[in-house]
């Protein structure tokens, strides 16, 4: 205060030059300017009086309010509203804020409120909804990854030094994301064009096919109740109990290259409880339905493990109870989620992602090196908000941890996305809603075998165990981006770090050569056939014997530059 009385300003005058943005691609370069303008007008007006430029006031003790000057840019990324200051206001602390001096940050700023999937949002909502700020593509503003500006305790303004060497490592990541900007920017533009939906196939005129939609539970409801009043005149009739059941083996599936995914022809069997070879299924199929429909009464949810113990003499194991949930759903015509059955919890996903789950904010930059657990009941998902440029799906929980607990995703704004393995339907469906809700390209990193491809064709075209279904499951046009058989000579891979292909491998590997979606991509089909002539897989923990944080700080970065994804 006594040095703001000396130089004639008033105390906390600088607070209304506080920028409305702060984001992670807002412009440095004018923050700075202001901050020189002021330091020489205060020196001005020292040597007007002919006294010594006055003493910048002391920084206010952490989670105090501090002297309402601008911060030094931080390593910490574009945190919303609510966290900025207080990302400020300890040097050490560069990620989550602690809840007082993110209240007392949001009190003190307003930020813009950030794009959104949706615009039902309200303007009045609470500090800690204003989500992720705004910003400008890195690739259009040259902004650095983390670069914060705003007010609160903390350091004084940086030295030049300081300056160039955050406006270098702008310069870097500008460099860095500039291949990955322009893919978000045709993303976004083919999937507004088509308004996020593919052609369909009656559109395509394919015909004969079994495809089934989401419904309602009284809808679902209904089609239970009128398959049973069938069975029950059948048996009046002297017919006996049927279902007639579509026929889900690989015989029955269909490549639609167009769409490029799997689906179900219309090929139906007879189940018959007359039959001795098909008793036990009728009867576990009846069985299925009576309790689906007391679920749906009830509009709740329950698991795949609950159903199986609700009877489990009949079921004997889970796998006859999930094989004739997808029966019912095929038959009834309707997901696996309107059913109102889950499978628990496995996907995770972290990053640059805030979203409403039944009304309640979750923000993923918040979620430490664990992440988010991707909820069972997506239909409760709403309100997508983020300022990434893509998303990077990744095959197991070992690199995931690497890339969360590292922040990459505040360098390199993404959605950092597992299933940690084989995908479930939750996280399929999460990362296709995120993809469509959001308009962002996706990279894939998966091992360098045939299973990690088969994992990413999954994502990209379906399973054969659930084509019917293939419509919401399933986001088109994933990138390889690594890690791939010719990245093993690229990176100068040691040999010892690679694994000599079992017989059971080679024999997968030739089964996906002969799969469409390999055969329609002529770049994956070369990798293909180069893992199976060299006989040697490696997987993504390989990277690590150049230094654990190798896949963060030199591998993601450099194929990212060399836009080096087919």
């Amino acid at each position: 205060r006594r040095a703001a009385a000396h130089s004639g300003r008033t105390p906390g005058a600088g607070r209304q030059n506080l920028p409305s943005r702060l984001g992670l691609r807002a412009m440095m370069d004018p923050l700075f300017d202001d901050a020189s303008s002021s330091d020489e007008a205060e020196a001005q007006a020292a040597r007007s009086r002919g006294s010594k430029r006055p003493r910048a006031p002391k920084p206010a003790a952490a989670g105090g309010r501090g002297d309402g000057k601008r911060m030094r840019p931080t390593d910490a990324p574009a945190l919303p509203a609510s966290g900025a200051a207080s990302a400020a206001g300890s040097a050490a602390s560069a990620h989550a804020p602690p809840p007082a001096a993110a209240a007392a940050a949001a009190s003190a700023a307003t930020a813009t409120a950030p794009s959104s999937s949706s615009s039902s949002s309200s303007s009045s909502s609470s500090a800690a909804a204003a989500a992720l700020t705004p910003s400008a593509s890195v690739g259009e503003a040259e902004a650095g990854a983390g670069q914060l500006t705003m007010k609160g305790s903390g350091p004084a303004a940086p030295a030049g030094r300081e300056m160039a060497l955050a406006k270098s490592q702008t310069a870097a990541v500008a460099r860095v994301m500039q291949g990955v900007v322009a893919m978000r920017r045709q993303v976004e533009k083919e999937l507004s064009a088509t308004s996020g939906r593919a052609p369909t196939l009656e559109a395509l005129g394919i015909t004969n096919v079994t495809e089934v939609r989401e419904r309602d539970p009284s809808a679902v409801m209904r089609a239970i109740e009128e398959l049973f009043a069938d069975a029950a005149d059948s048996i009046l009739r002297g017919q006996g109990l049927h279902f007639e059941v579509p026929n889900r083996t690989a015989a029955n599936q269909l490549y639609v290259p167009e769409l490029d995914r799997i689906v179900l022809k219309s090929k139906t069997s007879t189940r018959s409880f007359d039959s001795t070879a098909q008793v036990r299924k009728t009867a576990i199929m009846t069985r299925v339905m009576e309790m689906l429909h007391q679920v749906l009464r009830r509009n709740i949810h329950t698991t795949k493990r609950d159903l199986f113990y609700a009877d489990v003499k009949l079921f004997r194991s889970q796998d006859e109870s999930d094989a004739v949930l997808d029966d019912v759903a095929c038959v009834i015509g309707c997901t696996r989620t309107s059913l109102h059955v889950v499978a628990s919890e496995k996907g995770v996903v972290v990053g640059r992602v805030q979203f409403r789950e039944d009304g309640d904010l979750i923000d993923c930059t918040r979620m430490g090196v664990g992440g988010k657990a991707i909820p069972p009941f997506i239909d409760k998902i709403s309100d997508f908000r983020s300022d990434a440029e893509f998303i990077l799906l990744v095959e197991k929980d070992a690199a995931f941890m690497r890339l969360a607990e590292d922040r990459f995703y505040n360098k390199y704004p993404c959605i950092i996305i597992t299933a940690k393995g084989q995908p479930d339907v939750a996280t399929r469906l999460f990362l296709r809603k995120c993809r469509d809700d959001l308009k962002l390209p996706v990279l894939g990193l998966v091992d360098a075998d045939p299973y990690g491809l088969k994992i990413l064709s999954v994502y990209m075209s379906g399973s054969k165990t659930m084509s019917y279904d293939s419509a919401s499951l399933t986001t088109s046009d994933i990138k390889w981006l690594g890690v791939r058989p010719s990245d093993l000579d690229k990176y100068n891979i040691p040999e010892q770090c690679r694994l000599p292909m079992k017989p059971s491998d080679i024999k997968y590997g030739k089964a996906l050569l002969e799969e469409d979606f390999v055969r329609r991509n002529p770049k994956w089909y070369a990798e293909l056939e180069a893992m199976l002539s060299s006989k040697v897989k490696a997987e993504i923990q390989a990277l690590s014997s150049y230094g654990f944080q190798y896949l963060t700080e030199t591998y993601l970065p450099r194929k990212l530059k060399e836009r080096d994804w087919i």
